[in-house]
């Protein structure tokens, strides 16, 4: 799309964004002061400001020092998750669809030193090692008008939420334990179920995938789900047994079974079309049923010219839901990189001076903010809207939106 920008378009944005913060700031402030510095940071994080921290912050919006932006984060009285929740309303009204996918995914804060709330050695994907970081699972909302992030998580290892000291000094609410990364995108499913987010599908990558608990929550409260799986994903045998699912396709390439696989696109990346060949398969995950008029499908996804390049995915859907369907749904698995990228090189998502953790929930939900306004403003920018009316929150269900089977 060739894209001419005029003195109208970027006035029409500049009114959109006063209206969407002032909007959202009245409902979380009583004075004016920190309505305005709230404004003030979501204009910074949507500048081009060479690193978004306090201070460059503050200059780019001409306050003569960071105090406020760091008041308003670190001390002064408001609720996160009030704008988390004014955030998802702003996202599902301009890009919800009854065919909505969730998406999650974990993204990383590198950090130095041990005070930040939630900082250790771990495991981080940004290097592929272990590094000295922050761990973020966040929840992408995506449908065929765009996508954004509308939920967030910070995880606590087990050192840190098992030490009454760190945990008083960071400001880490009682109520929090510790939680793995996948049952912490339960509780985030179970947020959107509650406040009726309109979704079919849960997409995620082989980390969530594997996880038997998020798998089963899915079934129990009728989620379909396309997501990554390893290659030793246990799986029941024609004779009761189990196998892992990399002996499935070896089965199936021994047996060069005609037509096994099929070329087809799962979606538009940044280089165009991203094309791969694909085998399905009826199978039964070990130890687990699907839900009601549901069944399972392993997918073998492989590149078009590196046949070794091969990712399993397991999909939980309706009987008879199209192939196409779900490879479309685990093709939606990328946008949220495509946020986390967004987030972290154009909004300052990881960028944050603070350690305790309303200051990183504040910091990291504004940016989530400033990301929807975006996304939004990409969508308009389309010609597109909402595929379809979403019906009000009571009318939705408390989980897959498809209320005969999916309620």
């Amino acid at each position: 799309m060739t894209l001419c920008l005029t003195y109208d378009l970027v006035v029409s944005w500049d009114t959109e964004l006063t209206a969407v913060t002032s909007r959202i700031a009245d409902r979380l402030f009583k004075r004016p002061e920190p309505k305005t510095t709230f404004a003030d940071l979501v204009r910074g994080l949507l500048a081009d400001v060479p690193r978004k921290n306090s201070w460059q912050l503050a200059d780019h919006v001409g306050h003569p020092t960071a105090n406020p932006i760091e008041w308003l984060l670190s001390r002064a009285k408001w609720d996160a998750d009030a704008l988390r929740d004014d955030v998802r309303a702003y996202v599902v009204e301009h890009l919800g669809s009854t065919d909505g996918v969730l998406i999650a995914d974990d993204t990383q804060a590198i950090k130095k030193g041990d005070r930040s709330v939630g900082v250790a050695r771990q495991y981080c994907g940004l290097t592929g090692q272990v590094e000295n970081c922050q761990v973020m699972p966040m929840l992408t909302y995506a449908s065929a008008v765009g996508h954004a992030f509308i939920n967030r998580r910070l995880y606590l290892p087990e050192d840190w939420a098992g030490d009454a000291e760190r945990r008083r000094v960071a400001g880490v609410p009682e109520r929090v334990a510790f939680a793995t990364k996948p049952q912490l995108v339960i509780d985030m499913l179970q947020e959107e179920q509650r406040v009726g987010t309109p979704f079919r599908y849960l997409a995620a990558d082989c980390g969530y995938g594997r996880d038997p608990h998020l798998r089963a929550y899915c079934h129990t409260h009728r989620i379909g789900y396309v997501m990554a799986v390893p290659v030793d994903l246990p799986l029941v045998t024609a004779r009761g047994g189990e196998e892992p699912a990399g002996h499935v396709l070896d089965r199936l390439l021994a047996q060069a079974v005609p037509g096994l696989w099929e070329r087809r696109s799962c979606g538009q990346g940044t280089k165009g079309t991203r094309a791969y060949e694909w085998a399905t398969v009826a199978v039964s995950p070990a130890g687990q049923c699907p839900a009601d008029g549901h069944t399972h499908t392993l997918l073998v996804r492989r590149g078009v010219r590196d046949p070794d390049d091969v990712e399993f995915f397991l999909a939980h859907a309706l009987a008879g839901t199209p192939v196409t369907e779900l490879i479309t749904v685990a093709g939606l698995r990328w946008k949220i990189e495509e946020n986390n990228e967004t987030g972290k090189d154009l909004l300052g998502l990881t960028e944050y001076q603070v350690r305790k953790w309303d200051g990183w929930h504040r910091h990291v939900t504004t940016a989530m903010l400033a990301l929807a306004f975006l996304a939004v403003s990409r969508a308009r920018l389309d010609g597109q809207s909402a595929p379809e009316p979403v019906p009000p929150a009571a009318d939705q269900g408390k989980g897959l939106q498809h209320q005969e089977s999916h309620s």
